[in-house]
């Protein structure tokens, strides 16, 4: 057995049975293993971008790592933008990045670079194995670093020697981490604070799924303090029947007010809510001077049980969580206009549907117009970086074959990964991908406002505008073997869209705003 076949055989038995790759020479023996030691899934991304992407949204469906496979330093680096938001996302992420073999490393080809400082600033472990008798051994501990209670990355460089020479081990996997549970003094503290009044409970990570987020909206309704979260959450299961929770807007002039008059803020896995960039005149801390922000539950925390341990303390049963009524809207007509879009979308929104949002500012009224839809999951962009919306629908689409995932993405932060159309192309993946086509870096045009810059000028709309030449999102995606339609009405929408949501094949409506 190679250092390679050890690397399967222990990936599998830590519970990695999907890998995204794009290699490169020095990780062909890993490419060849996986033809000997079967179990693992390879899914072939053309771009880096797509395969760490992928990884991001497999995770947050799936609840347990994905591997990645990269070609060395500069493949590593095309993937850092989407690790970074994978980092956010508190994504566990098994990275197997190749190198040159060891005895060639002296010799500097080109493509030799200093690989574990290229991963440090978005791996929470980083190790490069140096003889084939450790791989497995470093493999598992890489594994173990991913899959703890916090979410990280882990990044395992492998020189090509250590794949090929003999005596491999397979490494032993420890068993999978409990979250930490709270001191029952951090929850008494965090009563008496809630009692006082002109509080809110700031929700994200994992007290985002549907039983936390019932029992925090239980504790809200009880004590009448606030409860909500941020519009940058890895997932949120919401929809009809689901707890009644705020969610704070990106921009910061509407942010401040949800904060202004709080003298309490309870963190429960998330942290204290800033700005997104620094504005003139405007703060960076959105919560008002005075305001005493409290954690109650640290990313890798028992979620659940320190919130039923509040819910016992100030008597609140889950049951009096206010929870989201049903409601259908009627279908629009007319023209195309955001609000109305909107509305289609909660008239005809699956349930079980995952929705991948990468709208940026033309879906801010989507949210609330999804509210009462059947049950569904909402995944968002959390680091801020643009190109994760097809990758992470891509994979996410993996993680839940029969669930269908409805891809809302700008055009400009699309053409950022495109290439994952491909991928759902080839393996057939359940992807409705709606591109909302203004043809320009909208929040760009509204940041040069909010910076103080004023409107844009000749110059500065050709750094910001997409439109000589216009993107033409349905021959792309025609390209990648991604059948598609342009629509430019509302009645043109909505029977594209009900139609795609019936099928199973991978989909694109280019929306021309």
């Amino acid at each position: 057995m190679n250092g390679a076949e050890s690397l399967v055989k222990t990936l599998l038995g830590g519970g990695i049975d999907v890998c995204f790759a794009n290699p490169g020479t020095s990780e062909l023996h890993f490419v060849s293993a996986l033809d000997r030691v079967p179990g693992v899934r390879c899914v072939l991304g053309l771009f880096e971008g797509v395969v760490t992407g992928a990884a991001d949204g497999y995770f947050r469906m799936a609840d347990r790592p994905a591997a990645t496979l990269l070609h060395l330093g500069p493949g590593l680096a095309n993937g850092l933008a989407n690790l970074h938001n994978a980092r956010r996302a508190r994504s566990s992420i098994v990275n197997i990045v190749g190198d040159h073999a060891t005895h060639h490393l002296q010799y500097d080809a080109p493509l030799t670079s200093d690989i574990e400082s290229l991963a440090r600033p978005m791996s929470a472990w980083v190790r490069t194995t140096r003889e084939a008798r450790m791989v497995g051994a470093d493999a598992a501990e890489a594994i173990d670093a991913a899959r703890s209670p916090k979410g990280q990355i882990a990044t395992l460089i492998l020189p090509a020697d250590t794949a090929w020479t003999e005596g491999g081990v397979v490494g032993t996997v420890a068993p999978m981490p409990r979250p930490r549970p709270v001191p029952p003094e951090v929850v008494r503290e965090v009563v008496q604070s809630l009692r006082t009044g002109n509080a809110m409970m700031l929700l994200g990570g994992r007290a985002l799924r549907a039983q936390p987020l019932a029992l925090a909206a239980a504790i809200a309704a009880k004590l009448g303090v606030k409860v909500a979260t941020l519009s940058r959450n890895p997932r949120m299961e919401r929809g009809a029947g689901s707890a009644v929770v705020e969610r704070i807007p990106n921009p910061v002039e509407s942010s401040i007010g949800r904060f202004a008059e709080l003298k309490t803020l309870v963190l429960v896995d998330e942290s204290a809510p800033v700005a997104f960039f620094a504005h003139p005149g405007k703060p960076g801390r959105l919560t008002p001077p005075g305001c005493a922000i409290q954690t109650l539950a640290a990313p890798g925390d028992d979620i659940v049980g320190v919130l039923s341990a509040v819910a016992d303390e100030v008597g609140a049963s889950i049951a009096q969580a206010p929870r989201e009524a049903a409601r259908r809207t009627e279908l629009p007509k007319g023209d195309l206009a955001l609000e109305k879009i909107g509305h289609a979308l909660g008239a005809l929104l699956p349930e079980g549907a995952i929705v991948c949002d990468e709208s940026i500012t033309s879906g801010r009224t989507f949210f609330g117009s999804t509210a009462g839809a059947p049950p569904h999951d909402w995944l968002q962009l959390t680091g801020g970086s643009i190109g994760i919306g097809i990758p992470m629908a891509t994979g996410a689409a993996v993680a839940c074959p029969d669930r269908k995932v409805l891809n809302l993405q700008a055009d400009g932060s699309g053409m950022y990964t495109l290439q994952a159309l491909w991928t759902q192309a080839r393996e057939r993946l359940n992807v409705l991908t709606v591109v909302w086509a203004n043809r320009s870096y909208r929040i760009l045009h509204n940041e040069l406002r909010n910076v103080g810059a004023g409107v844009a000028g000749t110059t500065a709309r050709t750094m910001l505008d997409l439109d000589n030449p216009a993107l033409d999102w349905v021959s792309l995606a025609a390209g990648m073997g991604v059948e598609g339609t342009r629509v430019t009405t509302m009645e043109q929408f909505t029977d594209a869209l009900t139609a795609a949501l019936k099928q199973t094949a991978p989909f694109l409506i280019e929306v021309t705003l």
